[in-house]
């Protein structure tokens, strides 16, 4: 039989980011003090787990994250830059809840493409980069399981790819809460299911979309 190998995308706590802007890949954005207890919960959630591989992207939310799953599993943060934020025109843009960015005319120029999409990284290039973070963790933690600390499109892009979906979406309709957990579980090099789950579900709060 072939061995299995489960990796979990876990997507980083909630930002300390108080004037609702979308950071993007900005430095110096921090988990707040309910996201540094959601990744103590995520933490004691995987505390049992057979993990042997724990990657993180390099932006600070991404590794404060991961921080609490190393004690716990005594590991390593390993940092892959694949598992980063994908790039957006709007950072450091006031967004709320997304509507003062389509209200205003000098934003316009990015909408012409929403299957690229125009105002970012293509989705295809996403899908390319985490796909290989995915392949190189599941190959390091082969017949064990790892956990790659990463953010929500990233996340939902790949999974999207995974079951075969299209790629363009309303990002109000994404299944990765702050804190979830998205599992590929691999029979061999063989995608056999994915999961979805929320160890921290009860600390979240709406955020901005795509952050």
């Amino acid at each position: 039989m072939a061995e299995t190998t489960v990796v979990h995308l876990l997507r980083h706590g909630e930002v300390h980011n108080p004037g609702g802007v979308l950071y993007g890949r900005l430095p110096g954005y921090h988990l707040s003090e309910t996201g540094r207890s959601m990744a103590e919960t995520v933490a004691k959630a995987l505390a049992h787990r057979d993990v042997t591989v724990l990657v993180s992207s390099p932006l600070e939310r991404a590794r404060e994250t991961a921080a609490p799953i190393a004690e716990a599993l005594e590991l390593e943060i390993g940092i892959d830059v694949r598992l980063i934020e994908a790039l957006n025109v709007f950072e450091g843009v006031p967004l709320g809840l997304g509507e003062s960015v389509f209200r205003d005319p000098r934003h316009y120029r990015h909408f012409w493409n929403p299957f690229r999409p125009s105002w970012g990284e293509r989705y295809l290039q996403v899908v390319a980069r985490m796909r290989g973070a995915i392949n190189d963790a599941r190959t390091a933690a082969r017949g064990h399981e790892a956990v790659l600390v990463s953010h929500q499109l990233p996340i939902w892009t790949i999974r999207l790819a995974a079951e075969g979906r299209r790629l363009w979406h309303d990002p109000r309709r994404r299944q990765c809460g702050l804190a979830s957990l998205t599992t590929l579980t691999f029979d061999g090099d063989r995608l056999s299911s994915v999961g979805y789950s929320e160890p921290a579900g009860a600390l979240n709060r709406p955020s901005v979309p795509g952050a």
